[in-house]
């Protein structure tokens, strides 16, 4: 079969919009996703709880970008947003999660991970107490969840997740809080499109660290260890690090 030139345009036409559809397909996921959890946040009774979104701030090594943040006196809850769908799986220790969709698999970062961070970044800019901050991960409505952690949840048990926690232990100001992290917050586009590189990045850096047995933390020797679930691999330098990740990480 021959093709004429304009059979080969076609095609080439045809390619670059399925590409592009596929790249605006994911952008728009993403921000859907962001939707849906704003609305969801949006019912907390606003007398008691504080919405922030997608707050930039910079800490003295890096800039971390936190999807969702509400202050309340029952605590600061972070969280972090995915919108998977299919069947997730994974460990509040294991350094990736899985995504299976149909007979394929798909690994991502550990969000609880990316989220320590972010809530570190937190208690430095505001110089609070760690105790007060509380990881949340939300996933959407759309997936499947297998995940041996605490505070994973979709985004239609996202509230009642929030108002399981009912002991004040927040005794700073929340509009002072607000401000602060207002005050802070990052909104110059190129340093948020600049963080967006530096995480994937980090990502990659941190995945080839834990290839060849080193502690992406401190860069000491990763060893075989015993625990009350079972293997894992730890950092030799514990208990100074405490870096630890699944056995069956590659």
């Amino acid at each position: 079969m021959q093709f004429n030139v304009w059979d080969v345009l076609l095609i080439i036409f045809v390619l670059i919009l399925c590409a592009l559809g596929s790249f605006f397909y994911k952008k728009f996921r993403g921000y859907m996703g962001e939707f849906w959890v704003k609305l969801e946040l949006k019912k907390l009774p606003k007398s008691e709880y504080i919405i922030l979104n997608n707050i930039v701030i910079k800490t003295k090594e890096n800039t971390h970008q936190i999807d969702h943040i509400v202050l309340s006196k029952f605590g600061i809850f972070v969280i972090e947003m995915k919108n998977y769908y299919g069947l997730i799986t994974g460990s509040e220790y294991s350094n990736n999660w899985i995504q299976y969709l149909g007979k394929n698999k798909y690994y991502f970062y550990n969000p609880i991970r990316q989220n320590y961070g972010h809530i570190k970044a937190l208690e430095e800019v505001l110089g609070l107490d760690a105790n007060i901050f509380i990881s949340i991960i939300c996933i959407s409505n759309q997936a499947r969840l297998s995940v041996q952690a605490r505070n994973v949840v979709n985004i239609d048990y996202l509230n009642d997740l929030i108002k399981e926690y009912k002991k004040v232990v927040v005794k700073e100001d929340l509009m002072r809080i607000k401000e602060r992290l207002e005050k802070s917050n990052i909104r110059n586009i190129k340093i948020r499109r600049h963080h967006t590189k530096e995480i994937k990045k980090y990502i990659s850096n941190e995945q080839k660290k834990i290839n060849n047995m080193i502690c992406p933390k401190c860069n000491g020797k990763l060893v075989e260890r015993s625990g009350k679930y079972g293997k894992f691999i730890g950092c030799s330098n514990y208990p100074k690090c405490k870096y630890t990740t699944q056995i069956n990480w590659r």
